[in-house]
């Protein structure tokens, strides 16, 4: 691996290896196109930079984003970082106790938020009197209401240097704030770079949001570090998701597995989709798999990886890769698989997440005596270094003293040919503790399966233990603007 440097370097070495080169494409939701080479967003990021020391935004203050898909992020985020501050990007649907939550811990000096979505950002930093409110027209993807005239000097910016503090999605509890460093970002951009063998002639579509990590990690970050393009969409539309890869001659993307599940749902092939290569995270169905690799024109590799371990730490080689794997170990990380539990090694702050905000004690207990960080999740190994997800600790159900995989259960009914997909939850019973109940989506809501179909399905196909007690059918299943399913909320 190369000596680490910080992202606000690798940004400033993108521009001097490639100035004219594209850098962002935003297509706007009415299909008009704005688009910068490295040269002209770099001047852009200067102008930017300029107001947000004109707000008073100094190294070491926070920047916070309750934007969607917009230039401004990119803009805010990289200005930001080269001030040696640092951003907190918020879901921008958030509502008034979560965005207010994220402002009173992170103290920002200056927030964005959509001109239509201001009176909600406003009631949320009523208790921050201080903050300096900025609305922006998303849509057009103008900088104009960010630029300023004060003075710039570019600071001297330090490898550990907080570039951003991410919320994790809480589907389970308080979001914990996780702490990027400069090092992470340039970290991170260089793995997923060599890991997709990016070149500067590549396309990365964006459709994942913004404000999570997928987005910044796996397609920016990688774009940065290589001087490749980037091709941001204001939102995913999985009716219109391959007409997009084809109309901007994407080369690369990156996904979840509901999102995919979507595209087969509403999507149909299109004529000019060249996609060589694609990033996703969590199963599909081996036919899933099939359908979307003929349509995109590459076989997607599926990855493993968390906000904390900065990089996907997991992920599936370019030759014939595994729809069911997570992948093998990424070069340049360091993973180990004990007593069933998945291990990401590392130097935090460098090579992993740095801590969680202002809670040493979570940060200390989530890694073990000899310096390994816990993810939580479960796997086992193959014998060719294959990972192969095997739930999260608290995704095993005690039935009557047995223990049940909860991933198990939910393969074989999203494996029903009438089912798109499936969640399986713990129910409190009086005799067995708990038992497995599902919720399904069925592939066809005008056709669905009957509770006495999916009975006889997982009746030839599960120990009795493991046979859900009921079945609820759903149009869709809950989910964070990421497509994690919000378990509490089926509970």
């Amino acid at each position: 691996m190369a000596e680490p440097i910080t992202f606000s370097s690798v940004w400033e070495r993108a521009v001097e290896r490639g100035g004219d080169a594209a850098f962002l494409i935003f297509e706007r939701p009415d299909g008009t196109i704005a688009t910068w080479t490295y040269q002209q967003f770099d001047g852009a990021v200067a102008d930017v930079a300029a107001g947000l020391v004109q707000k008073g935004v100094a190294p070491g203050d926070s920047v916070h984003l309750a934007l969607t898909n917009t230039p401004a992020f990119v803009a805010l985020w990289l200005a930001a970082n080269r001030l040696g501050a640092w951003i907190v990007p918020s879901d921008p649907m958030g509502k008034v106790p979560e965005l207010a939550d994220h402002i009173e811990r992170t103290r920002p000096k200056a927030g964005f938020c959509a001109t239509d979505r201001a009176e909600v950002y406003r009631q949320a930093a009523e208790m921050s009197p201080n903050l300096a409110i900025t609305e922006l027209d998303e849509a057009s993807g103008s900088l104009e209401a960010l630029v300023g005239s004060a003075r710039v000097d570019w600071p001297d910016v330090n490898l550990w240097d907080r570039a951003a503090v991410m919320f994790t999605s809480g589907t389970t509890g308080r979001p914990k704030g996780v702490e990027v460093t400069q090092a992470n970002y340039a970290f991170c951009g260089q793995v997923m770079a060599e890991r997709a063998d990016l070149a500067p002639n590549d396309r990365q579509l964006v459709v994942l949001p913004l404000f999570h990590a997928n987005a910044q990690y796996y397609s920016f970050a990688s774009a940065i570090w290589t001087g490749a393009s980037v091709a941001l969409m204001p939102t995913f539309s999985a009716s219109g998701f391959l007409a997009q890869v084809a109309r901007h001659q994407a080369t690369c993307a990156s996904l979840f597995a509901a999102p995919l599940r979507m595209i087969l749902a509403r999507g149909a092939p299109v004529h000019g989709v060249g996609l060589r290569h694609c990033w996703y995270a969590q199963n599909i169905a081996d036919e899933q798999y099939e359908t979307l690799a003929s349509w995109f024109g590459c076989r997607p590799r599926q990855l493993y990886g968390m906000t904390e371990t900065v990089p996907a730490v997991l992920t599936e080689p370019t030759d014939n890769p595994v729809p069911s794997s997570m992948g093998q170990v990424t070069p340049g990380c360091q993973v180990i698989v004990r007593d069933g539990e998945v291990l990401v090694g590392g130097e935090p702050g460098l090579t992993l997440f740095a801590g969680y905000l202002d809670d040493p004690d979570t940060t200390a207990a989530s890694f073990t005596a000899d310096g390994w960080f816990r993810t939580g999740d479960r796997a086992r190994v193959d014998d060719n270094g294959r990972h192969y997800f095997d739930g999260r600790h608290s995704d095993v159900l005690k039935v009557a003293g047995e223990n049940v995989s909860i991933v198990e259960v939910e393969s074989v009914l999203a494996s029903h040919p009438a089912v798109l997909e499936a969640a399986v939850v713990g129910a409190p019973d009086p005799v067995r503790d708990e038992v497995p109940v599902a919720f399904v989506v069925p592939a066809d809501p005008t056709s669905p399966p009957t509770t006495d179909d999916l009975t006889s399905w997982c009746l030839e196909r599960l120990a009795k233990a493991k046979q859900p007690r009921s079945y609820t059918f759903l149009d869709e299943l809950p989910r964070t603007s990421v497509g994690k399913i919000r378990k509490f909320l089926l509970k």
